[in-house]
């Protein structure tokens, strides 16, 4: 069995604390059994790692998102996506990555599951049941489904042929036959579907690599790695369930009856949240009202009640628990770069943004580099950068030139400058930049090891 586990989102449902480049799966709001803060990727990891499926397990994952999976989990195997679809692109690239570059056989059953649930261990163990019971059921998928606590309309219903189970052929494994799909219904039918033994969707799927493989090919999409690779911005943004899913001749489920949430919204998150109060600041006669600031000024929350309070670089939000749900819908007209962003090498903050008379951009970040870590050998067309160095020791590299800098010290970066630096300690910069346009993708790097670069600084004349 592989795993893949889907790292999607563009984190508008947590805002304003997950945006872009730090979707709500990245967000350190948890706390692991040492009482560490810890993210839901780096909960769900550690859970694969004790069910010993850690080594078969793979997340398929944009561009934007590889840095930051590096950084809170380091060397993992991740599928990287050319571009930001949907499931149905994400899934099909990721089983014929398995097939053709990790060479699986046809027969080999390829698990697809969200990459941030929040459930308890035994998840994980009914999740080895699905190669079992898709060999049994003689399906083309197999779903887990969760035993609903409450007739809600907030997820999608598999809707099961009633019977008591289909047992697989050790007899350990119950299996139903899924006859339909209702996504989130009312209440009153959500009571009805609970009834007839319906199981919530959560996402998860398996499947044969030849199987999903023969689908390709009957809807005339591309059936390798690389052919898919190069398609990838033409394929459709589709769901899973919609092309694969809701065309299957034959689908199973079986029933996962633990602890199961998204936490999809701030209201349900901070029902897992530990603390009340995260940040500088406090709060006085609150009752279940949890605050999070991220910013370096006080924040002080008074005689509130069943409210949530975020306050970070990215914005403020002040809601009702009730209402939290509905931020995306608030935010539709605010746009803008992420304020906050994580980085295999640590992180940065915008301090400032100006646009000045001239036309010309003017942008002030802080930058925290992680000790023994380095931002790549790079440059930039369109604009200069002044480094501070307000805190710590590091190698800076000016096109070949290798220096030593520390607390204090100032370097101006040209346009078309070659630049990298290493942090010999934890290492805090203030980055000034000025240009006409300010965009990140106005970058080109080259090297991705310390090593490379300084031998490549050793090669190469001054």
């Amino acid at each position: 069995m592989k795993l893949v586990l889907l790292s999607g989102g563009a984190g508008k449902r947590l805002w304003p604390m997950s945006n872009d480049s730090r979707s709500k799966q990245f967000l350190k709001v948890l706390r692991d059994a040492d009482g560490r803060p810890v993210s839901m990727l780096q909960r769900v990891w550690s859970q694969l790692d004790e069910a010993g499926l850690k080594e078969n397990a793979y997340i398929c994952a944009s561009r934007a998102q590889h840095e930051m999976i590096e950084h809170q989990l380091g060397n993992v195997s991740i599928i990287e996506e050319p571009d930001r679809r949907d499931t149905f692109p994400a899934i099909a690239l990721a089983s014929m990555y398995l097939r053709d570059v990790e060479f699986c056989a046809d027969n080999e059953v390829i698990v697809v599951m969200p990459v941030d649930p929040f459930v308890d261990q035994s998840f994980f163990t009914t999740l080895q049941q699905l190669p079992k019971a898709l060999v049994a059921a003689k399906a083309d998928l197999v779903l887990m489904g969760v035993t609903p606590t409450e007739p809600t309309s907030k997820f999608g219903y598999i809707r099961t042929v009633p019977s008591l189970g289909n047992p697989s052929v050790d007899g350990k494994v119950y299996w139903h036959d899924v006859n339909a799909f209702v996504e989130k219904p009312k209440s009153s039918l959500a009571e009805q579907l609970i009834a007839e033994g319906a199981l919530w969707n959560c996402g998860v799927f398996a499947f044969s690599v030849g199987y999903l493989r023969r689908e390709l090919r009957r809807l005339g999409y591309p059936a390798s790695f690389h052919e898919l690779q190069s398609a990838f911005h033409d394929l459709p943004k589709r769901s899973f369930d919609y092309e694969i899913v809701e065309n299957a001749k034959r689908i199973a489920a079986i029933s996962y009856q633990g602890m199961w949430s998204d936490l999809g919204s701030w209201g349900a998150l901070s029902e897992q949240m530990t603390e009340s109060f995260v940040g500088r600041g406090s709060a006085m006669s609150c009752k279940n009202t949890h605050v999070v600031n991220e910013l370096g000024i006080p924040l002080v929350a008074m005689g509130l009640e069943d409210v949530m309070v975020v306050s970070t670089p990215d914005g403020i939000l002040v809601a009702d628990k009730s209402h939290a749900a509905n931020v995306k819908e608030a935010i539709k007209g605010f746009g803008g770069r992420p304020m906050c962003e994580e980085r295999r090498w640590g992180s940065s903050r915008v301090l400032d943004y100006q646009k000045l008379d001239d036309g010309s951009e003017v942008l002030t970040k802080c930058i925290d580099i992680l000790p023994g870590r380095h931002i790549t050998y790079q440059r930039h067309s369109k604009r200069t950068e002044v480094w501070t160095v307000v805190e710590g020791r590091g190698q800076l590299v000016l096109g070949t030139n290798v220096v030593e800098v520390s607390a204090g010290d100032v370097v101006k970066i040209y346009p078309n400058q070659w630049h990298a630096i290493f942090a010999l300690s934890g290492l805090q910069v203030i980055e000034v930049q000025r240009g006409e346009e300010l965009v990140e993708e106005d970058i080109e790097r080259r090297f991705k090891g310390w090593e490379e670069v300084l031998d490549h600084c050793a090669r190469v004349p001054v």
